[in-house]
This record gives C-alpha cells, sequence and structure tokens, in this order.
C-alpha cells in the first residue's frame, strides 16, 4: 500500500494523490525479541494446512521469498513474479488479456529527478538552494525557464461543494500560482486527500491558465518535516509512465510544478506587497473568505530533469461472460504485485519481502479466479484479473491500465481491489472503502453476511484511504470502485495497529511473522471478495455511482451525473472489441 507523507509530497508531478512516486520506507520498528533460528522458522512456514489454505500460502511463500527480493518493479525479479501469476492465470482458465495474445501488458516506465540544483530568483534576486528553494523534476521537459508574476492562491482550491473557490476575484493566465500545502478545514478525509493533492492542485491552476505553480512552505509544515530536511531529498527519483511515442504523463502538461520555498524566500516573494507572507499565512486560518493577493515580484525559475525508461508489466487474465446481452461489460479485479525491494537493512536483513503487502492480495486474486473455475459456470458479466505494477511508485501501473485498457475503456463497469489485507486475526467484520458511493455498497454487505461477516464503515476517514490505492485511478475514470479489506471489530484494531506500527514498509513483512499470518482467514477473505465479484458479475445491471455523489460527479460517473445509455451500436461495437482483445 502506499502510505502517506508530508508536504515534500508537492514537488511531486506524475501522482495525483499527497503522495511520492518512490515508495517511502517506514521508521526502523522498535526492537523485537530475538528471532527463532532458521529451523524453527522453515517448521513455521512449511507446517501442513487444509488443501485451501495451504494453495494460498504457497503462492505468498513464492512470491515473499528473499528469492524475490521484494518485488521491486522494473527489476528481474519482478518479472518473474508476473510471469509466475501469468501462469496461475492460464491454470485458473483465464484468457490471456495482455499485449499481443498474452498475459502480460507492457508499462513503458520513467524515473526522473532533477538534473541539478536549477536556479530560482526572486525580483531579480538569486535564491541560495537548500535554505530558500528545492527543485523539481518535469519529466515532461527536460530543461525549462520560466519568469512570470505570481499569484498567492492559498490551498489552490476550487471546492464548490464547501462553498469555496481560492482564485476567485484573479486572473492567472500566463502567471505562477504560489500555494500552500494541504487543505483548510470542513472537508472530509477523502475530499481533503483529493484536494490537497499536488496533481489536484497542479490541474487546477492549469484550467486557469497558470503557467507554473509552486509550493510554500507554512509555519505548520516547518514543524512537520523542516525544510532542511526535506532538501536533503532534493533529487529522489520519481516515476510516470510514458505514452507510445515515449512522452511523460504528468497531470498538468502545462503548468509544470517549479519545487518549493522555504519561508524565508516566501517572504521576500512578499515584501513590499500589500499583505505580509505572515499576513498571507494567517489568513488562511480565520474564519474571513480567502482572498487571493497578486504579488508584486516575479518569479523566475530555471530548471533541468532527467530522465531514464524502463520497463515492467501489469498481468492480466479474462474470464469472459457467458450472456450475450452483458458479456461485452467488464468487472475489473486488481491487487498490485510490486513491493519496494531491497532497502536499508534492519537486523541485518535488507530485503523488503511484501508478504502482506501485498503477496496476500495476489494469492487472494489467484485463488478467487479458480473459484471461477472450479463453480462451473462462467458470470453472466466478464470478469477482467489485473495484477498491477509500481503501486508503489505512485499507483502508476494501474494509472497506466486506466488509461490503457487491454479491453474496451467503456465496458468497464466496476472495480473491487485487494491491497494488503491484514489476516493476523479472526475478523468478524469487512470494510470497503468507497461502497457507499455507489450500489456497489448493497453488493458488498450482502457477501460479507453470507460469509459470517458483518459490514464496517470506514474506520480511519481521516486517512482518505479511498484515494490512496489502485482502484482510485478507475474512480478517476469515472468507474464506481471498492477496496476491501477485513475490519477492525474485535481484534481486528489491535492487530491493524501492530502490523504498520512492527511489519509495515519493513522487512519483518515475510510469510513468518509475529503474530503470525491466519491462513483460515484468509480463505474466509477470498470467500468475500469472490461473492462480492460474483454478484457484481451476476447482477440485473451494472453498478452506478450514487445521484450526486462527490466522486461520481467529478469523474462524470454513470449514476452520479445524468446517465448517458449506449446506442445498442455502440455496445455492440463494445462486445466486439472485447472479443477481439480476447482472441487477438
Amino acid at each position: 500500500m502506499l502510505r502517506s507523507v508530508l508536504s515534500f509530497a508537492l514537488l511531486a508531478t506524475a501522482a495525483p494523490i499527497a503522495a511520492p512516486a518512490l515508495a517511502q520506507k517506514a521508521k526502523p520498528a522498535p526492537a523485537a525479541p530475538a528471532a527463532p533460528d532458521l529451523a524453527q522458522r522453515n517448521a513455521a512456514a512449511n507446517a501442513p494446512l487444509p488443501a485451501d489454505q495451504a494453495a494460498m500460502k504457497a503462492h505468498v511463500l513464492f512470491l515473499a521469498s528473499d528469492a524475490m527480493r521484494g518485488r521491486d518493479a522494473g527489476s528481474p525479479e519482478y518479472d518473474i513474479a508476473a510471469n509466475y501469476v501469468a501462469s496461475q492465470f492460464y491454470a485458473a482458465g483465464l484468457r490471456p488479456a495482455g499485449d499481443q495474445g498474452s498475459y502480460l501488458q507492457k508499462v513503458p516506465l520513467l524515473n526522473y529527478k532533477p538534473a541539478d540544483k536549477g536556479g530560482v530568483a526572486v525580483g531579480g534576486e538569486p535564491l541560495v538552494f537548500g535554505e530558500d528553494y528545492i527543485p523539481a523534476g518535469n519529466p515532461a521537459q527536460p530543461t525549462l525557464a520560466i519568469d512570470a508574476p505570481v499569484v498567492f492562491v492559498g490551498y489552490g482550491l476550487v471546492a464548490p461543494s464547501v462553498g469555496r473557490d481560492d482564485y476567485a476575484g484573479v486572473d492567472v493566465k500566463g502567471k505562477i500560482v504560489a500555494v500552500v500545502p494541504g487543505t483548510p478545514d470542513g472537508l472530509n478525509g477523502e475530499e481533503r486527500a483529493h484536494f490537497g493533492s499536488p496533481a489536484t492542485k497542479a490541474v487546477t491552476a492549469m484550467a486557469k491558465g497558470a503557467i507554473g505553480i509552486v509550493t510554500l512552505e507554512t509555519p505548520e509544515a516547518a514543524k512537520q518535516r523542516p525544510f532542511a530536511k526535506m532538501a536533503e531529498q532534493w533529487n529522489q527519483p520519481r516515476v510516470t509512465w510514458a505514452d507510445r511515442n515515449g512522452i511523460a504523463h504528468v497531470p498538468a502538461p502545462t503548468t509544470p510544478t517549479l519545487g518549493m520555498l522555504s519561508a524565508g524566500a516566501t517572504a521576500k516573494l512578499f515584501a513590499g506587497g500589500s499583505v505580509t507572507w505572515d499576513q498571507a499565512a494567517a489568513s488562511l486560518k480565520g474564519s474571513a473568505p480567502f482572498e487571493a493577493v497578486a504579488l508584486h515580484k516575479n518569479l523566475s525559475v530555471r530548471m533541468s530533469t532527467t530522465s531514464t525508461p524502463f520497463t515492467s508489466y501489469n498481468v492480466a487474465g479474462l474470464l469472459p461472460g457467458r450472456d450475450p446481452a452483458v458479456g461485452g461489460e467488464v468487472v475489473v479485479l486488481t491487487a498490485h504485485l510490486d513491493h519496494v525491494g531491497v532497502g536499508t537493512a534492519v537486523k541485518g536483513d535488507s530485503i523488503y519481502n511484501g508478504a502482506m503487502d501485498n503477496a496476500v492480495g495476489i494469492a487472494s486474486l489467484i485463488e478467487e479466479a479458480k473459484r471461477f473455475q472450479a463453480s462451473g459456470q462462467a458470470p453472466r458479466r466478464s470478469v477482467l484479473f489485473v495484477a498491477v505494477t509500481a503501486e508503489e511508485k505512485g499507483l502508476v501501473g494501474s494509472d497506466y491500465f486506466a488509461h490503457n485498457p487491454t479491453v474496451a475503456k467503456s465496458a468497464l463497469v466496476a472495480n473491487v481491489n485487494l491491497d494488503m489485507p491484514i489476516i493476523t486475526y479472526k475478523f468478524t467484520d469487512v470494510i470497503a472503502f468507497g461502497a457507499d458511493r455507489s450500489t456497489l455498497g448493497p453488493i458488498v454487505r450482502r457477501a460479507a453476511a453470507q460469509a459470517g461477516a458483518s459490514f464496517s464503515p470506514d474506520p480511519m476517514p481521516e486517512q482518505g484511504l479511498f484515494v490512496r490505492s489502485d482502484h482510485y485511478r478507475f474512480v478517476q475514470q469515472g468507474i464506481p470502485s471498492v477496496f476491501l479489506w477485513p475490519g477492525e471489530a474485535g481484534a481486528g484494531k489491535a492487530a491493524v495497529e501492530k502490523f504498520f506500527a512492527e511489519h509495515y514498509h519493513q522487512p519483518s513483512d515475510e510469510v513468518v511473522q509475529d503474530p503470525a499470518i491466519d491462513w483460515e482467514s484468509g480463505v474466509r477473505f477470498i470467500k468475500v471478495n469472490y461473492q462480492i465479484a460474483r454478484d457484481i458479475a451476476e447482477a440485473p445491471e451494472r453498478p452506478v455511482w450514487n445521484a450526486g455523489d462527490f466522486f461520481g460527479t467529478l469523474y462524470g460517473g454513470i449514476g452520479a451525473v445524468a446517465p448517458v445509455e449506449p446506442t445498442t451500436e455502440e455496445v455492440g461495437k463494445d462486445r466486439k472489441t472485447l472479443r477481439h482483445s480476447v482472441t487477438k
């Protein structure tokens, strides 16, 4: 799972969420009791289990082994893992749904970072790297030079849902906009995560005609993470995908992110204007409506970016639907295959195996496919199983697939995503982030009940988890989506907290960990997922967004806005495209 980070993420341009493109390691876990010796670990790893539990565990034993070296996207070991998943899709009876009749979809990726420290000046006065500014990278443009007036637009929000427009009363065409990280009070967790993301702010600025966007350090940001600490990571690589012409995908191509200014540099930018930086920062907290400020000094930015292409793969297998009427509609089931690779050693171990995150999710996806096969009856709608790459680098593989699906995009009707289900306890409830935003909600509730589990609301709304995993890339294409997790009732909350504190993005996320992975709970989780997917695929109607839902409306999803029914000719075309994509 992609973790949330602090304001330094505002320098990112490739991923439209508040997260860096490269995975960040959690702080080293607190000291734990001495690990059992190798014989004991092998005994625990290889202990006999019932057949269904052993089948699930076997996938995790392979995918989370040291031989896979943490399945970093683009590594040879990730490619081996991808081919393993492809072979399992084949064994489960899925049809190839990748490129050229294979199970693999090539994902062209770009690793990019600032080529040098660049240069920034305020009103002609040069600023000092590391003290005054941190440069950003722009993979869409190797060299960039901008000199333009600046308009301070606060948080950079245009949010009708809370009656806020930070651009009201100013014209930013041909200018640089300056924003602060985060969001104002009054937004729920999911909306806060959306509006607070650097990509959302850049896209909004682009829509207003700005030619660049720069982030300002606030007093609050300085307390969270000193500017000097962020400057230490100025050339941290980030990742995006490239189109067929090799052009980097960025959310706001005509409004590049220009980096970040420290509080001291920001004060220089405001000097001589109608308000000081201290006054402007204070106005963000007041009850009076925010008013944008046109500043009196130009900002000059010179930056260079170096990019290195590399390749990874999504793995896609299709179960064609049986019903001629709706078989051309596709339910997409996803889980990310990558993890964070090899990193800082902890207790002598530098391989971040990613057993729970997300070999367990991939194992669930494979075993779910086998349940469809064992049922003896194909579902009415088609079901597409996709193991995506580069989730840990900013949901990049799923973003590529959502923009470039291997079946007709208009055929995609729902997504169910599996990311790091924590199964170290006997779960009694399930959580489906995003379920109450669409007609997927009742389906999830029924499926949970059939598996003997209750349905619980999001226990961590402040975390904005709905926008932090691969399903969100489908949401951005207007497709109703949910992200499923075992719930936190009973022993669940303590188990989740313990995993995050001791194993999340740590070398200790292995097949043998403390507390032990409960494979019986894993099988129950697969059962819930299978029932959800089966019910979506068998439902009389395709899933739609709830009327007026924030994300459904934002991305033009059916149901949230006035539904647009496809013509008979369009439906036929989609079905033909689907059949072709499976058989070509």
